[in-house]
């Protein structure tokens, strides 16, 4: 997301491969994004124009610095631009399956 918002990772070792698999455990395997996938997000010229939204860059920097990260999020998810945001970010790193396609 900073990334794409053009303000870059903050310099530190929490950023390294090897801090993410220190941070997650194994029973986290299933939650996380490989990060070829995470990559995309900052090709997606559709996420791009989004982030130019002060509206929605103030939002996810309110989540960002926030304690309770959790309750902020439900509160957020009823706001439709961050709503739409989260969805775009997900049909990235999770495209739909296509349906009603006939096998080759």
């Amino acid at each position: 997301e900073r990334e794409a918002a053009g303000q870059g990772l903050p310099p530190g070792p929490a950023h390294g491969s090897r801090a993410l698999e220190d941070i997650l455990s194994e029973e986290d395997e299933q939650d996380r994004v490989p990060l070829h996938k995470l990559k995309l997000l900052g090709e997606s010229e559709e996420l791009r124009g989004l982030l130019l939204n002060p509206h929605l860059r103030q939002l996810l920097l309110t989540i960002d610095q926030a304690q309770d990260k959790s309750s902020l999020m439900r509160k957020f998810m009823q706001e439709p631009l961050f709503v739409e945001f989260a969805d775009c970010c997900l049909s990235i790193v999770e495209p739909p399956e296509k349906e009603n396609v006939l096998p080759e």
